[in-house]
């Protein structure tokens, strides 16, 4: 059988494309963590690009704002 590649969330193991195994079989797996690798890498480096960047807000100290939209 060829290697599922899954995500964990909301305490399940979510296959990333179909799997050929019958409804309700029981299977034995011992879960490997792989590194993002690709598009996935270039999006984050990408977000982590914009988010190292500071822009003027006109406001002298944002962090006396920090509980300003908190409900």
């Amino acid at each position: 059988m060829k290697t599922i590649h899954a995500v964990y969330e909301n305490g399940m193991f979510r296959p990333l494309e179909p799997v050929d195994l019958a409804d309700q079989s029981e299977v034995e797996f011992e879960p490997k963590v792989v590194l993002p690798t690709g598009r996935a890498v270039e999006a984050m480096k990408e977000a982590f690009r914009i988010l190292s960047r500071s822009f003027p807000t006109g406001q002298p100290d944002l962090a006396a704002r920090h509980e300003a939209h908190q409900p």
